[in-house]
């Protein structure tokens, strides 16, 4: 079990230091040779299996998206290892960001398997909500999206953005900061989703500010041209381990290489 202290800096960050940060991460991504692309990739992937199962299962689509969202964190985790790497020596290796899990596997897996509950969870309650709620039949995504919004359907539009704000709040609340406290020191899962949620609390715009350019960056991939997440992705990860080094003091932050 860990002992660390979750002391915080008394100041919180501003929202302005939120695009500061996320500069630093494009320039980290640059200054990583793009190797984050390689888990981009699977971003990429994972948007084309939702597309290509909305044929069969158009119900899912929506509960899928909100998946997509909610195992960011977990499946970003070796772009916040090559992050950390690059920090510790200005070297990196996509090899060992690949097991970078392993060295607090168990917390890590923990903390996976609660995004995993969640996701399933919302893909349940999101299949439900359309069969309460919708009144067209969907026969592509374009088509969905179009009739969705309508007017005609804007008692589920509401219904469904309230129950999905839920669910993506809490995750959010639970994630800001803990996977790369995970992979940076000896933390437990709890400890991680405490900081995280300390983190939310003291830092309410800046937050709210950085989880608006996460689904703008994420969302208009998704929406506009699938293969930018082979950018954005990673952008979204090196950003990511930015506030975590932000938000964490650096006098707590791990120093040895994993």
């Amino acid at each position: 079990m860990s002992t660390l202290s979750l002391a915080f800096p008394a100041a919180p960050l501003p929202p302005s230091a939120v695009v500061g940060l996320l500069a630093d991460g494009a320039r980290e991504m640059r200054a990583t040779r793009f190797a984050g692309v390689v888990y981009g990739l699977l971003f990429v992937l994972m948007g084309q299996a939702i597309f290509s199962m909305y044929a069969n299962i158009w119900q899912m689509t929506m509960g899928l998206t909100a998946g997509f969202f909610l195992m960011g964190p977990f499946v970003c985790c070796g772009i916040y290892d090559l992050s950390r790497q690059y920090d510790l020596s200005g070297q990196i290796s996509i090899r060992q960001s690949l097991k970078s899990w392993s060295r607090n596997w168990k917390s890590i897996a923990f903390f996976a398997a609660i995004l995993t509950f969640l996701m399933i969870v919302w893909a349940r309650v999101s299949v439900v909500l359309f069969a309460l709620f919708a009144t067209h039949d969907y026969v592509d995504v374009t088509g969905m999206l179009m009739k969705i919004t309508s007017v005609s359907n804007l008692p589920f539009l509401m219904v469904w953005t309230g129950v999905g704000f839920v669910f993506a709040s809490l995750v959010f609340a639970i994630s800001v900061v803990s996977m790369p406290m995970m992979l940076d020191r000896d933390a437990d899962t709890i400890e991680a989703i405490a900081a995280s949620a300390i983190a939310l609390w003291q830092n309410p715009a800046a937050m709210l500010t950085w989880a608006v350019l996460i689904a703008l960056l994420i969302g208009a991939s998704l929406v506009l041209f699938l293969p930018a997440l082979a950018i954005t992705a990673p952008l979204v990860g090196h950003t990511t381990w930015k506030v975590y080094k932000a938000l964490v003091p650096p006098s707590q932050a791990s120093t040895e290489p994993g």
